[in-house]
This record gives structure tokens, sequence and C-alpha cells, in this order.
């Protein structure tokens, strides 16, 4: 996640403090993300040595100092939000992590801990549905989020299903050496 994009993003309203960002943030994002306000500040830091933005100078770093966009900074956040996101390496996800070093244990069952991480992935969808229901109609930001959630919850499982299934036909068919290039390989040949 980008923090100092979003706040760009919010400064492209107008000039806010460091403690108004944080807590635009927090409502911009449906309450989800907290923010540490250390974090706000440094990030504003940054920002401001890059020429993103700017600040008054009559106050000291604190409450008191208001921040506002700079063209350049306009600039830099127009780039970001139409520059798709790097997707084609997969992220360093724990889970498939996990999955491939348990094929490494001696003894693991993990058909058992599939259907471990499936039972708790199923029951996070159930409360975020439950939040989705209670909360939705009144937060769009918050409705957005839950959406992004359940969607991710959901490819998540259907991976495990997945995983379940190649490992069952693994047990069934003897191993071929592969002789396809690996994954990363051919990603960074295409860049």
């Amino acid at each position: 996640m980008s923090v100092r994009h979003a706040l760009l993003a919010l400064l492209s309203e107008g000039p806010k403090y460091g403690f108004q960002l944080r807590q635009e943030f927090e409502e911009g994002t449906g309450d989800v993300w907290p923010l540490n306000i250390g974090q706000v500040y440094s990030t504003l830091q940054r920002l401001e040595r890059s020429g993103h933005i700017e600040s008054d100078d009559l106050a000291d770093e604190g409450p008191q100092k208001v921040f506002r966009l700079t063209e350049e900074g306009k600039a830099e956040l127009d780039r970001w939000l139409s520059t798709p996101t790097d997707m084609t390496s997969p992220p360093r996800d724990e889970l498939v992590i996990k999955v491939l070093s348990a094929l490494r244990v001696p003894g693991l069952d993990v058909n058992d801990l599939i259907q471990l991480h499936r039972r708790h992935l199923v029951e996070l969808m159930q409360q975020w549905t439950h939040l989705k229901d209670d909360e939705a109609d009144a937060d769009l930001a918050f409705a957005l989020v839950a959406d992004a959630e359940l969607s991710r919850l959901d490819s998540v499982i259907r991976w495990l299903d997945q995983a379940e299934g190649r490992l069952m036909r693994a047990e069934l068919e003897p191993a071929v050496p592969s002789t396809v290039p690996r994954l990363r390989r051919r990603l960074v040949a295409r860049r």
C-alpha cells in the first residue's frame, strides 16, 4: 500500500494538517487500515524533501503545520494513478510458503494443513460478510474494502482447492522432470 500516494490524493482536495490527513486516510479506507501519526509525519517530510508537497514555514513539525500539494506532487499522483500496478511477479504469500514448506516436513499431512486453513478462511469470509451486511450501506469506502477482502479470501480458498487437487493427482502419478522454463525466467524475459 502506498501511504505517500494516498496522502497526495488527500492533499489534492486542498491544504491539510498532518493529524487531519491521518484521520481522513483511515476514514477513506473504511477504518480498516490504521495509520500511525509518526508514519504520517515522516512520510510528509519525505514528500516535502522530494518537492511533492510544501508547508507553511511558520510552524515547526506538528499539528499546526499545513501541507499542500505542489505541481510536481500533482504530476506524481497522476503518474501513480494511471500506472497499472506491477503484478508480473507473485507476491510473497505466507500461506503459499506454508504449503510449499509443509511438503518437505516428514510425517506431516499437507491435506490436513489445507483443511485447517480453509476452515479459517471460511470463518473470516463469514465475519466479513456480517460486517458488510451491517455497515456497508452507511460507508462506501468500507463496502469497497469488504468486497475486495471477500474476493481475496475467496480466491485463496479456490487456490487451496486447486492445491489439494494437484496434491491428490501427484500422489497417483509418477513425477516427470519439467522441461518448462521456470516462471521467474519467463517473467523476467518479458520486461
